[in-house]
């Protein structure tokens, strides 16, 4: 019974000691922690969901087992349970001391005063906690982020964006092609703000949920609502994937006024999108406009080196053993998403971990190998031309008019290009697929193979669709 409670003790002054950091934002997620014992070194504990077990095991967890070795001498391991928080630990009061006791002297002339019913306690209201954005991955944070070359600018923008330091540009422009880290570096502004400040109201939101959200304000009348909850009640707005506003015209006026709101009150405004402002199509000039009030900074296609790096990066976080040659092979083999690089480690992982057996280079080389005799090959014109129309919102007739909206024009030259590359078909074929004279198809062809080595954007524009036509995407 002595030695539990004197464990008790020990866990309680880890508590304080990691709490005197930083009360506030310690309290906001301990608020949703639960202590259940500590036996043998064994802590156990109780989170409410996965999300904040996985945040406190990131934020917290390592100072307070660190306190807990020194002052116990035990070797600390973690017990967790998901679900059924009752008493949470930033609510858990500390040891009672005993009362001191007051002797009272009584006045020998006068008889004592009956005592007063007490009155009532006057307790202070503590200022509530915003609600926590929601759809933030907790391991998208600054520490997970491989910064290379190609990411360098992006990576001290955002983090200039978060406080972290250096200039801060608002609005803050991020762009680059599909699984290239502009995700992650949006929350991780938001996990940095938060970790600063857990009062600071942040909205994150896609820009489909907010046309979304928009059309529902609109519908169920509730304008004032939304309004004041990205106008009034904003302290920083996130939008992930801007391009999506695109013909949109209703909701790009209100977005329109929203970002005046918030510019003309110096709030933070980060964006993320596949492309520059200035090639966003269907785009009202004025936002153009405005969205290069601030920095536009590129995320581009990261550099072998860095692959490695971010392939490590992902094992150590996911806890998977990898040799230096597997970490090589996956990043020769999947050279433009991130986000597929990372998946590939992933499934490489699980199903080694299902068959009992190492990720060492013979299993790499032949599951790679696997997925990629089973992507399914693109036999015809039309298959390309409806990735492309996909992939820049057109339609198929775009592509065979005589329009020469540089926005049309580009996606006719890259289904062009790629049905070159990919398909046995000559310039007079392709040319009468596309309605064009031969040569015109000779030109764009050219132009996108010069343009692939000099544009990051189209690039990651060509990537993008050959992920689609492979089913990699």
């Amino acid at each position: 019974m002595e030695q539990s409670k004197e464990l008790h003790r020990h866990w309680r002054a880890a508590v304080d000691y990691t709490r005197g950091r930083s009360p506030a934002t310690f309290d906001r997620w301990f608020s949703r922690i639960q202590f259940d014992d500590l036996t043998d070194g064994v802590l156990s504990l109780r989170a409410t969901d996965l999300f904040v077990r996985d945040w406190v095991c990131d934020h917290y967890l390592p100072s307070i087992v660190e306190h807990l070795r020194q002052a116990t001498g035990l070797s600390i391991q973690i017990a967790w349970t998901v679900g059924g928080v009752e008493r949470p630990v930033a609510s858990e009061p500390a040891e009672a001391e005993p009362a001191k006791k007051r002797a009272v002297r009584a006045s020998p002339k006068r008889p004592p005063a009956p005592a007063a019913p007490p009155a009532p306690a006057v307790v202070a209201a503590a200022p509530s906690l915003p609600p926590a954005p929601e759809g933030l991955n907790p391991k998208y944070t600054f520490g997970n982020f491989v910064v290379g070359p190609s990411k360098q600018l992006a990576h001290a923008a955002a983090l200039a964006a978060a406080g972290g330091g250096g200039r801060r540009y608002s609005p803050l422009f991020l762009c680059g092609g599909t699984g290239l880290g502009k995700t992650h570096l949006l929350q991780a502004i938001a996990h940095q703000v938060l970790a600063r400040d857990p009062h600071k109201r942040i909205a994150y939101v896609s820009a489909e949920r907010f046309t979304n959200e928009f059309i529902a304000a609109i519908q169920h009348k509730k304008m004032d609502e939304f309004r004041r909850r990205y106008r009034a009640e904003c302290d920083l707005l996130l939008v992930d994937d801007v391009q999506f506003l695109a013909g949109r015209e209703q909701t790009q006026e209100e977005f329109f006024h929203t970002f005046n709101a918030l510019h003309a009150l110096e709030k933070p405004i980060v964006f993320t999108s596949d492309t520059y402002p200035q090639r966003l199509e269907r785009m009202e000039e004025r936002l153009i406009s405005r969205f290069t009030w601030g920095l536009v900074a590129d995320v581009q296609v990261p550099e072998l080196e860095t692959r490695v790096a971010i392939v490590r990066k992902k094992a150590e976080v996911e806890g998977v053993w990898l040799e230096d040659e597997v970490a090589m092979l996956l990043a020769q083999s999947v050279r433009s998403n991130v986000r597929e690089l990372e998946g590939t480690l992933i499934r490489l992982a699980a199903k080694a971990s299902l068959l009992g057996r190492p990720v060492d280079l013979a299993f790499a080389r032949q599951e790679i190998a696997v997925v990629q005799a089973s992507r399914p090959a693109v036999t015809n014109v039309d298959e390309i031309q409806r990735a492309v129309c996909h992939h820049f919102q057109l339609r198929s007739a775009d592509l065979l008019s005589k329009d020469r909206h540089k926005g049309i024009a580009l996606a006719r030259h890259v289904a062009m290009y790629l049905c070159k590359q990919r398909l046995r078909v000559s310039f007079p074929e392709l040319g009468r697929a596309f309605c064009k004279d031969h040569t015109t198809v000779i030109s764009a062809v050219r132009k996108v193979t010069a343009l692939r080595e000099s544009d990051p954007q189209v690039r990651a524009h060509l990537d993008a669709i050959e992920r689609r036509l492979t089913g990699s995407g």
